[in-house]
């Protein structure tokens, strides 16, 4: 009786690391009946002696972080579905208007792979904080109080 692998073999898992780093989901992969079951992929990622196979798979996750941006220029260039015909009541085709529909879906397909891509690489794809540099006048004024209190006190000597 044959049925979806569930021993740990590397052709398996360079195959499961191959499309994550491609852009498709742990959940899709899985959905293949030739691929394991979601929960033993987890319960190899878990397993300590499975370490090669974390670092490969985290690998794979960094590499779909690319994926995704690629994807969103993609998603944001094509505009094939962005207007639609405006037919009259007799099927006469009057004009253009937006499809407010498919703008908001590509809107929201970008969004969500932009997210995934800030947290699966926050240091490339993450929000930037801009620190100050300098001492903010609050701040300085801070320290020139704690300077003054400090240089009337007797020294230890």
């Amino acid at each position: 009786m044959t049925g979806r692998p569930t021993k740990f073999t590397q052709p398996l898992a360079d195959i499961i690391c191959e499309r994550i780093a491609d852009g498709e989901s742990l959940r899709s992969i899985c959905r293949d009946e030739a691929m394991p079951a979601k929960s033993t992929v987890l319960a190899w990622l878990a397993d300590d002696e499975k370490s090669a196979f974390r670092t490969k798979y985290a690998q794979a996750r960094e590499i779909q972080a690319d994926s995704f941006v690629d994807e969103m220029i993609e998603i944001a260039d094509d505009g094939t579905n962005d207007w639609m015909e405006k037919k009259s009541a007799d099927g006469e085709t009057i004009g253009w208007q937006e499809n407010g529909e498919a703008i908001r879906r590509s809107q929201l397909r970008i969004g969500t792979r932009q997210w995934i891509a800030e947290k699966l690489k926050p240091k490339k794809y993450g929000s930037k904080v801009e620190l100050e540099h300098g001492v903010t006048s609050g701040v300085a004024e801070l320290l020139d109080a704690i300077n003054g209190r400090t240089r009337g006190l007797p020294s230890g000597d």
